[in-house]
């Protein structure tokens, strides 16, 4: 940074009020340039809708933003890519019915040649070394996969500054490194960086400083160099951060969820097929399944949930073959499941959340009375989950796509773990969720497999899985490795397993043959 040089974003006594919730109060926050800055806060505090602000999707009630030294007024996404700032987001803003390189195409302002963009796509993916095939539907990709061309996006507008929410969910260890390398390439030619994560050992290893929000509020910066997670965690919610109560010597019981040489084709042409996937899930027992996005999590959970039906003695609940029962029958038998994507797939956004407590509780929870639903037991079951989990909502009746994205999820895991299932299945418990709320998560799965539940959970997050987990396997391209005890493997040994080969790399170098045979 030169001497005397402006800061590349400086926000000045900016606020955002909506009714009843003032969500960003007289923040003021100064990014330099070549700086990776994080922006740290619990769910609610007002991160997103800052960030929203500096990229024009949302305009301030108060206060000025200054790029480069000059005010100005970011009116919308464009007027934002002008001045040379790229979002990822957390939430996906993607067609479904599109392909990779359709929906990359229309994030961009300036016209390039289907050529010349597929060039730029594939120079993106060899400097990030991500895997991403351009021909796919958005619709057959996993959560990872749809947040990859966030990334990819973003990075083509070769960005002066780049907000970034949430980017390493998708990518192993090794991954993450070398993304993160990346990203201090980026930050050394002068791109400044805001950086949002929850996973506060990135914050650690990558920042240089860090703001924190609480309520709204800045409430205080901090060197990342010199703190540690607990400590920022700490800060963030302005509490000590409890420890997870693990009993150091478990005993578990018989099995209660299992896999007898599950295997089932592709759903989709490109989904991923399950080849001969077994596991045994007991009572009292955390199994934690690893991966890299797209490798089969979302299929798998799919079978074990009774969404897709397979042979019958390939899925084994409570030692009955359920296979080829459905969604609502092996519920009934005690199965609950939390799939990967919160908004429309666990939850409905324009429900109420008691009218989504229903939709998976109604018969455990016995919400149902001559074919009708109770609406007092639901809306009681709905408020026990909201004060349980401690999830910031006006109430039962606040509709779900109210909510933020780590409430939206505190909401969903604590409706299905609050059924006390014989087993649960959850994929990715506590994406999107703060330090404190994951830990209240975290306890809460540890707690229900005291009790005897048995608990399976995929999720990308490592430091998660080997928190959590007693056992430990890995899903790729469909086949899960040998199981394997938890604090008898390194991190490392996990990293390499979760890495394998996404989409069609023939099938994209012949595509990129075709089109230097017939340039656009």
């Amino acid at each position: 940074m030169k001497v005397g040089a402006p800061p590349r974003l400086e926000l000045v006594g900016v606020s955002k009020s909506f009714p009843g919730v003032r969500a960003n109060d007289s923040v003021n926050l100064r990014v330099k340039p070549g700086e990776i800055h994080a922006l740290l806060g619990e769910n609610g505090a007002g991160k997103s809708t800052l960030v929203k602000m500096i990229y024009g999707i949302l305009a301030p009630d108060e206060g000025q933003i200054v790029f480069d030294g000059a005010p100005t007024r970011i009116s919308n996404p464009r007027a934002a890519r002008r001045l040379g700032i790229g979002m990822v987001f957390q939430h996906f803003s993607l067609f479904e019915a599109m392909t990779v390189l359709e929906n990359i195409a229309l994030g961009l302002d300036a016209r390039l040649s289907q050529r010349d963009l597929l060039a730029e796509f594939h120079r993106v993916l060899d400097a990030y070394r991500l895997k991403l095939d351009p021909r796919r539907i958005v619709s057959t990709l996993s959560v990872g996969e749809r947040q990859r061309i966030e990334i990819v996006r973003a990075l083509l507008l070769n960005p002066r500054l780049l907000i970034m929410d949430e980017p390493t969910s998708v990518l192993t260890p090794q991954e993450v490194e070398q993304l993160f390398e990346t990203l201090r390439r980026l930050a050394a030619s002068g791109c400044s960086i805001l950086y949002i994560s929850h996973k506060l050992h990135e914050i650690v290893a990558l920042c240089d400083t860090a703001t924190i929000l609480r309520g709204g509020k800045v409430v205080g910066t901090a060197d990342p160099k010199r703190e540690n997670p607990r400590s920022m965690a700490e800060m963030m919610i302005g509490a000590s951060l409890k420890e997870i109560a693990k009993p150091a010597e478990r005993s578990f019981g018989p099995p209660k969820l299992e896999t007898l040489d599950l295997s089932l084709p592709k759903p989709t042409e490109f989904g991923v097929a399950l080849k001969g996937v077994t596991l045994c899930v007991r009572a009292g027992e955390i199994f934690g399944v690893a991966g890299v996005a797209g490798n089969g999590q979302n299929e798998l959970l799919s079978a074990l949930s009774g969404e897709t039906p397979s042979a019958a003695e390939s899925v084994i609940l409570l030692g009955e073959g359920v296979g080829r029962l459905s969604v609502t029958e092996r519920r009934e038998l005690g199965l609950c499941a939390v799939p990967e994507e919160r908004n429309g797939h666990a939850a409905v956004g324009e429900f109420s959340l008691t009218d989504n407590a229903s939709l998976t509780g109604r018969n455990r929870m016995d919400f149902v009375s001559f074919g009708l639903i109770n609406s007092g037991k639901a809306t009681s079951y709905a408020a026990e989950v909201i004060g349980a989990f401690t999830v910031k909502a006006t109430g039962p009746g606040a509709l779900a796509g109210s909510l933020s994205g780590g409430n939206l999820q505190k909401f969903i895991m604590g409706r299905e773990i609050l059924q006390q299932p014989a087993a649960l299945v959850v994929c990715q418990p506590t994406w999107g969720v703060d330090a404190g709320a994951a830990a209240a998560i975290h306890q809460a799965i540890v707690d229900l497999a005291a009790r005897g539940s048995a608990v399976l959970v995929i999720s990308q997050d490592l430091d998660e899985l080997l928190t959590l987990s007693d056992t430990i396997a890995v899903i790729n391209l469909g086949a899960l490795s040998k199981p394997m005890t938890v604090g008898e493997v390194s991190i490392e040994e996990i990293g390499l397993l979760m890495g394998g080969v996404h989409g069609d790399p023939a099938g994209t170098a012949q595509m990129t043959e075709q089109l230097h045979a017939h340039p656009a």
